[in-house]
């Protein structure tokens, strides 16, 4: 398998800096499921699970909600907070469907309404 590499110089014990090969979160993925080792078995397993998982979201979306519902209770939040944030998704997306409509396409335009709501 060839992965695309890139290369970023990262500070060494030494302090000095020293390019370094790097990977994104999908490339570190698809060097794993090419590595062909009995101990990298469980992650592989690990890995078809979550991908089995987020397929059957597509499909039943509720459950995209229920596991995120789940997430933030792990994470200590109370219901009221975690009603208030699925609600602020939701408007959020309305909001920048809204404007994806009037033509807005850039990220940098999106950064710049969102920055021009925060500031009223």
């Amino acid at each position: 398998m060839t992965t695309n590499c890139s290369q970023l110089k990262m500070q060494s014990k030494d302090g000095k800096f020293y390019k370094t090969d790097v990977l994104d979160t999908k490339g570190i993925l698809r060097l794993i499921q090419s590595i062909p080792s009995p101990k990298a078995e469980p992650f592989k397993l690990w890995l078809a699970k979550l991908g089995s998982e987020r397929i059957d979201e597509t499909f039943d979306p509720s459950k995209a909600i229920n596991r995120a519902i789940a997430v933030y209770k792990a994470r200590g939040f109370d219901d009221a907070w975690i009603e208030k944030r699925l609600k602020g998704i939701l408007h959020r997306t309305k909001l920048t469907d809204t404007w994806k409509e009037r033509g807005i396409n850039e990220p940098i335009e999106y950064a710049i309404l969102t920055d021009e709501i925060y500031k009223t």
